[in-house]
């Protein structure tokens, strides 16, 4: 399955632990993937994600037309290091206004090829959401 999605992940216990970033066109979450690289996440996947379960986890990979690429607004597409795959551990919906996401909210969850995963909504354009997101995937992530 493809999703409209990019996929940005961090190696922990040994294992590439991913946040599959989705939300509409323009909301910045090519934005929000180029700043998480930035702070030591690595890309999988920038726009479109391959999906597919395995041995009941989740995974995503770039189509192979996108790989290696990310949408650098303004410059336009520039080549970027990626990895092969990662395990998605969690869902980021990017929310267009600051104000819209809850400060503490309730546990959310999808089912993705029948496999549940975490979702959390996150303003993307935030001086904080990489870090954020490092910390989902270190702390509830890994929890999960």
């Amino acid at each position: 399955m493809i999703r409209h999605a990019g996929l940005i992940a961090l190696r922990l216990g040994g294992r590439w632990r991913g946040a599959l970033i989705e939300g509409a066109s323009g909301v910045g979450k090519s934005d929000l993937a180029l700043r998480a690289l930035d702070s030591g996440l690595r890309l999988v996947s920038d726009d479109y994600t391959a999906v597919f379960a395995s041995g009941g986890r989740l995974y995503g990979k770039a189509p192979e037309s996108l790989a290696g690429l990310i949408e650098v607004r303004g410059l336009g597409i520039a080549p970027t290091p990626a990895i092969g795959f990662a395990e998605i551990a969690l869902i980021v919906r990017c929310i267009d206004a600051p104000g819209a996401v809850e400060r503490l909210p309730e546990r959310r969850f999808e089912a993705v090829c029948d496999v549940t995963v975490p979702v959390f909504d996150l303003w993307p354009l935030e001086p904080a959401a990489p870090v954020k997101i490092r910390r989902m995937l270190e702390h509830l992530g890994v929890a999960l």
